[in-house]
């Protein structure tokens, strides 16, 4: 137990991270198989943003995203921010 405590301790972010790439890949798979409406990410994305009815959510979104990818890549590259 002392050891995987230890471990834990040095590697949190590690096993967070990666905790949560596999939960949304198991959740969306799922909700990808059972063909229900509004429960995708996308379509959750779809909904907030109102991109099927609403100009400026569609722009709100363009510019999250094409933002939030501008600052991911600076950040990346550039190891700051």
């Amino acid at each position: 137990m002392k050891g995987v405590i230890q471990f834990l301790r040095a590697h949190t972010s590690t096993v967070l991270w990666t905790a949560w790439a596999v939960f949304f890949i198991v959740y969306e798979t799922i909700t990808l198989a059972n063909e229900r409406d509004d429960d995708t990410l996308s379509e959750n994305t779809r909904r907030l943003f109102r991109t099927r009815t609403s100009k400026a959510g569609r722009a709100l979104f363009t510019v999250a995203v094409a933002g939030g990818g501008a600052w991911f890549l600076l950040h990346i590259l550039t190891e700051r921010m």
